[in-house]
């Protein structure tokens, strides 16, 4: 497994906002970015994840879509990123930079109401 800090793997969270496009790093309103090593047992029950499962990104808050007049006084949504799941499914700093930036955007696509489906159809016309 390939390693790193806290601080470098922030700096990469930094990098990959900045590359990501802006007008959805702009639009998010209200939603803290953390990292974390890995899901909690609160987490893993809440996803359904099995035992060998791997969680890289997690998104928890109201989507976007789902917000109604009553919306307000909420604390922030929050998108984690796990270093170390996605530590294991990278082999170099390449590959672990883009999984960042991918689990990111994956991460901030919920927030914006998209679902599974609709992630990986938009994800598979990117490649």
């Amino acid at each position: 497994m390939y390693s790193l800090t806290d601080e470098q793997f922030d700096a990469l969270i930094t990098k990959a906002m900045d590359e990501l496009p802006q007008e959805y790093i702009e639009g998010l309103n209200n939603v803290a970015i953390v990292m974390a090593d890995e899901p909690t047992e609160e987490q893993k029950v809440k996803m359904k994840l099995r035992e060998n499962a791997v969680l890289l990104g997690l998104y928890e808050g109201i989507p976007l879509t789902q917000r109604g007049n009553g919306y307000t006084f909420v604390l922030p949504d929050k998108i984690t990123l796990f270093k170390h799941s996605i530590l294991r499914v990278v082999r170099n700093e390449e590959e672990l930079f883009e999984q960042i930036k991918r689990t990111l955007w994956h991460e901030i696509a919920h927030y914006y109401g998209l679902g599974h489906g609709r992630i990986h159809e938009i994800e598979s016309k990117r490649q």
